[in-house]
């Protein structure tokens, strides 16, 4: 039997978040022992997100990698639970039919800044997923314009290796090619 989250008191365990029932409205994270709540990206977040996921998609098939791109998937990282927007995870983790992916499977992660998120996009979930040792962290901006930050683990904490811009073509060439002009990302 599911709780609801706001019959919940007192410390959040993995196993409890991912217990909850499905919400299409809202994403559930576990940081530390805390639940945080977040409501469903809006359209631009969404256009955004599948466009990025299939272009990364399409490189990594194009490259040979055994990754599979995945969108808004539970990830557990050793400080809890997040969902970032997209992920790029070994193939073979992402083989059963779960409900979340251990942050050991996962090569990429990218978050889409949202108005009510930045600081949580662009500060505490990279240091997340750096703690826990995930190779690469990419990060799409939408204003004043798109451009996505493109970002490597070193010695425990992701060094900016190089920001694509709209207008122009990227090559970026980790965990695998892909060219990319973030212009068209989010546009309708």
């Amino acid at each position: 039997m599911s709780v609801a989250a706001t019959d919940h008191s007192g410390p959040w365990t993995v196993d409890q978040v991912l217990a909850l029932p499905e919400d299409r409205t809202t994403r559930y994270e576990l940081l530390g022992e805390s639940l945080v709540m977040s409501p469903a990206p809006g359209l631009r977040h969404q256009r955004a997100s599948r466009r990025l996921a299939n272009l990364i998609e399409k490189a990594a098939d194009a490259a040979g990698a055994q990754f599979e791109v995945l969108e808004a998937v539970n990830v557990t990282l050793p400080s809890g639970l997040v969902v970032p927007d997209i992920v790029v995870a070994d193939r073979g983790a992402t083989a059963q039919d779960g409900v979340s992916i251990d942050a050991d499977a996962v090569q990429l992660v990218v978050e889409l800044v949202s108005p009510g998120n930045k600081t949580m996009d662009r500060k505490f979930k990279p240091m997340l997923y750096a703690e826990a040792a995930i190779p690469y962290f990419w990060r799409l901006e939408f204003d004043p314009a798109p451009r996505l930050i493109v970002c490597e683990l070193d010695i425990g904490r992701y060094v900016e290796r190089t920001t694509a811009l709209a207008g122009m073509t990227s090559r970026l060439d980790n965990p695998f090619p892909v060219d990319i002009d973030p212009a068209g990302l989010s546009r309708q």
